[in-house]
């Protein structure tokens, strides 16, 4: 009894240590997921109420006690039902193995769209895809206006500064794009511990606020949002173009799902971001309560005269950290719409050799830091940005929301009834938004849907000109069961060379353009031949067990085999180092991939006379093919040892 008492004794510790280890990890995750997930949403609080009040508004909300109340409910009540409720509560719970966004829903629907309506699918496919060209104009706007909202505050503190604002948000903006080449690794470790300070200090400014006058918690009840929206529709309907605001960055807790998990993700949110940015809301509302002409700044009014430095400081640090999130979620979706067929190859840099999802995207750098700029110029201050970022939002989430549903019917079996509800209450909310914003569209609103249909345009002609390109490819190409049976049988009268050689080609079907010319022209083939196709499956990562997948051809003796390499489109395919765990027996001899030659087959487009696009769709497709990036480095191949030859494909 002894002896088990003492077996018990030394085994609590250990148990004690896993368990204070496990409780140590998740905590770094929230940690981490404060720091890059919440830095949109989490700023939004610097000019919501700011923008809601604004003089200037073509539509503004006249300061009295019954509007503010009213505009605070609705703050309270739009961060709830769309952010707590739409993507905390629903659709985080949709994941593509582990992955979030909208991007992973539009992987879900392709998936499913041979199962049931693929029409309705390939129009919500279609939607999601508008979204995600959405998404890129949130990423253009939100360095912008987030570190404009920052800077602003030195006119707070001391108005002769006002003239400073533009130049010192065009120096931060450019600082940030520069050091973006360096990846976010290392400064991702200070995220966290910066915006839990960031949480702290605007939670306890609101707290201070809140005491000065303590009624402006019956904010909190829903019948002053309603009596609001009812009673004063005319005041209350313009006011949702700003007061969407405050749920800007919610895409980014469904996006950034994949890197820190939903259950981090909600702790956070629910724990530390929404308690903080509420109470932050409700002390501002104090003080415009106090004083009407508080509303030019609210929220940097709120903090005593001895903290307003410090709090610029750390206000531009968490807008710095805001930017970051959107940027590199800009890389991600360029990424994975590249991966899907949407958008040319891009070069990828990964930064992180422990993250795949740390990446580097240098030509959607260089053209998001010009944007930014242009718009902090061009705007000048963070309020005439807020409509046009309103639009932006809002389009994404009702986007999302309307994919989620049809997901939830096709992977849950939902019942139809609970649909209809669920859908009808939260659409209703977020087109009620939508159509507030469009009431903006010739203040701002119009720049997120011009780029939205802009990038829209070009990531469907560049899917449509991809399909027709392939088609005619194979067409030139030829059956490659016919080639292999040519050459085995002498038609095709070759010579046999020593070594290796990696045809890289985009399925079994068809021979590739450069071994084609390499028989018919040289007359020649190389002892040992591996037919390379790469796959992107609808997934974010392939296991190794499934990554390959080898064919002979029909023949097991005259070294030709067809090799399927499948990756996720969260991965980078690295050619040499996937054929090197291949094994002798699988490729009818051994593979000397050291001094192998990789032989890639470039097409050369020309605009045609067929009817397959529109001639401007002709143009953009072939404009939009010279930043494609070059094969053999997005594949991984050795330069000194990869022949690239060319053939003329008309669209």
């Amino acid at each position: 009894m002894a002896d088990s008492r003492q077996e018990t004794a030394s085994a609590g510790p250990p148990e004690a240590h896993r368990q204070l280890a496990r409780d140590s990890v998740r905590l770094a995750v929230v940690i981490g997921a404060l720091g890059v997930v919440f830095g949109d949403i989490g700023t939004s609080p610097i000019y919501t109420l700011q923008t809601v009040f604004n003089p200037d508004d073509p539509h503004p909300v006249p300061v009295s006690t019954q509007n503010v109340y009213g505009v605070v409910s609705l703050v309270f009540w739009s961060v709830m039902i769309i952010v707590t409720v739409t993507y905390v509560l629903l659709a985080m719970r949709a994941d593509n193995d582990g992955e979030g966004g909208i991007m992973a829903l539009i992987t879900l629907l392709r998936r499913w769209s041979s199962q049931r309506g693929k029409r309705a699918a390939t129009v919500l496919a279609a939607l999601g895809i508008f979204g995600a060209s959405l998404f890129f104009g949130d990423s253009m706007i939100t360095p912008a206006i987030s570190v404009l909202s920052a800077v602003e505050g030195l006119k707070v503190v001391e108005p002769s500064l006002d003239s400073a604002v533009v130049p010192v948000t065009a120096v931060i903006i450019v600082i940030l794009f520069l050091v973006q080449r360096r990846g976010t690794a290392a400064v991702g470790r200070v995220f966290g511990p910066v915006m839990i300070a960031w949480f702290l200090a605007i939670g306890a400014c609101g707290v201070v606020g809140i005491t000065e006058h303590p009624d402006i918690l019956r904010a909190l009840w829903p019948s002053y949002a309603l009596s609001f929206l009812f009673g004063h529709f005319g005041t209350a309907f313009f006011s949702l173009a700003a007061v969407v605001l405050a749920v800007t960055g919610a895409e980014a807790l469904y996006a950034d799902m994949g890197h820190f998990g939903r259950r981090a993700i909600t702790r956070a949110w629910l724990l530390l971001v929404f308690p903080a940015c509420i109470l932050s809301y409700l002390g501002q509302g104090a003080l415009i309560l106090d004083d009407p002409k508080n509303i030019s700044s609210p929220f940097f009014l709120l903090v005593p005269d001895w903290g307003r430095w410090p709090m610029i400081l750390l206000a531009t640090a968490a807008t710095v950290i805001a930017s970051q999130a959107v940027i590199t979620g800009a890389y991600s979706v360029t990424s994975q719409a590249a991966q899907l067929g949407y958008l040319p190859r891009l070069r990828i840099a990964h930064t992180s050799e422990s993250t795949i999802g740390q990446i580097y995207v240098p030509w959607i750098n260089w053209l998001l830091m010009v944007s930014v700029l242009t718009l902090v110029f061009a705007f000048r201050s963070s309020a005439a940005l807020a409509f046009a970022f309103g639009m932006a939002v809002t389009g994404t989430i009702t986007i999302t929301t309307l994919l989620f549903f049809y997901v939830a019917r096709a992977k849950w079996g939902t019942p139809r009834w609970l649909i209809g509800i669920g859908a009808g209450v939260l659409l209703f909310v977020d087109l009620l938004f939508v159509a507030a914003n469009l009431t903006k569209l010739v203040h701002g609103a119009w720049l997120p849907l011009l780029i939205g249909l802009t990038t829209f345009t070009v990531m469907t002609t560049w899917q449509r000109g991809r399909s027709i390109v392939t088609e005619e490819r194979a067409r030139h190409e030829g059956s490659l069961p016919e080639f292999v049976a040519a050459l085995r049988t002498g038609t095709e009268p070759t010579r046999t060379v020593p070594g290796t050689a990696v045809f890289l080609n985009r399925g079994k079907e068809t021979a590739p353009l450069a071994l084609r010319a390499n028989v018919e022209h040289n007359h020649v083939r190389h002892e040992q031949v591996v037919i390379l196709s790469i796959e992107t499956e609808p997934v974010p990562r392939v296991p190794a067990d499934q990554r390959l997948a080898v064919d002979g051809l029909g023949f097991t003796d005259d070294g030709i085999v067809h090799v399927t390499a499948r990756f996720g489109y969260m991965e980078t395919p690295d050619v040499p180092a996937t054929l090197a765990t291949l094994e002798p027996a699988d490729t009818e001899g051994p593979l000397d991939l050291d001094q192998a030659s990789y032989f890639l087959s470039k097409i050369e487009l020309r605009r045609g006379k067929a009817p397959t696009m529109a001639p401007w769709r002709k143009r953009l497709f072939i404009a939009t093919s010279y930043i494609t990036a070059d094969a053999a480095e997005y594949f991984g191949l050795p330069g000194d040892r990869t022949v690239i030859m060319g053939s003329h494909i008309e669209v």
